[in-house]
């Protein structure tokens, strides 16, 4: 299937390991040119030699995007360098720690900010561009969460700001897939379950306490597993192509049947 994104211009921030850095391959192994965006240079520079270097088109961007002003300076110099950016994905986000469901509103907002306002900012920026040309994608990752409320259940978890920045996200997504659609530049989401990324919590906790990962997955995943990022990432690709074109405000989830 000719998915229609070779050589659009793609902007992924978050791309340098986990779902991130599945999609970014995914979308160099279709023709695309990926710039992704993340803190860690060293991590970065690693997955853009993977991915084939300059010479394919791909680039870094070394940023904090959780720093003011970040997201628009990095939208901004995109626009100016490359003229217009085709598709992006959100895929930065994360519950920061934060699982008081009682906590302050300031920790609220600062996950809230994390997932959820970054898009907003780089969205401002890139969108009005996409809609001058005619055509636009815009992905974010969300997390099935935002449909559970993930109360704070021990020993497995859950971060209430996190499932409510991700549920506001959903409504966002929504409301601006339609208010673009008329414009060609469609806005999706999907919403991932449990992702198995190297050093993160899951794949710790598989080695230090596998019977409580068992009980976990038993309970809540009926495919009886967690998800790879590349069973993510195809998902994102397909959203920003050609044929997801009457896919406009629709929120995917890739969930393994989450219960």
């Amino acid at each position: 299937m000719d998915l229609g994104i070779k050589g659009k211009r793609v902007l992924i921030t978050g791309g340098s390991k986990g779902i991130g850095a599945a999609i970014a391959k995914d979308f160099s192994n279709e023709g695309a040119k990926v710039s992704i965006v993340s803190r860690n240079e060293e991590r970065l520079k690693k997955e853009i030699d993977e991915l084939g270097g300059a010479i394919k088109g791909h680039e870094y961007i070394v940023s904090d995007l959780r720093d003011g002003g970040e997201p628009t300076r990095v939208a901004r110099e995109m626009i100016v360098k490359h003229k217009k950016v085709d598709i992006v994905v959100h895929n930065v986000g994360g519950a920061l720690g934060e699982k008081n469901p009682l906590g302050k509103v300031e920790d609220y907002n600062a996950v809230w900010q994390f997932n959820v306002g970054i898009a907003i900012e780089m969205n401002a920026v890139l969108v009005p561009e996409m809609k001058k040309q005619g055509w636009g994608r815009v992905v974010h990752v969300s997390s099935i969460s935002a449909e559970l409320g993930e109360p704070l259940v021990e020993p497995f978890g859950g971060a209430l700001p996190y499932a409510a920045a991700k549920a506001y996200l959903n409504a966002y997504i929504r409301g601006l897939g339609r208010e673009m659609a008329k414009d060609n530049v469609v806005v999706t989401g999907v919403m991932p379950g449990a992702v198995l990324s190297e050093g993160k919590y899951w794949d710790k906790l598989k080695d230090e306490n596998p019977q409580l990962v068992d009980e976990f997955l038993n309970q809540h995943y009926p495919i009886g597993r967690f998800a790879d990022a590349e069973e993510i990432s195809s998902f994102v690709v397909f959203l920003a192509s050609d044929e997801a074109s009457f896919a406009a405000g629709s929120v995917v989830s890739v969930s393994g049947g989450r219960v």
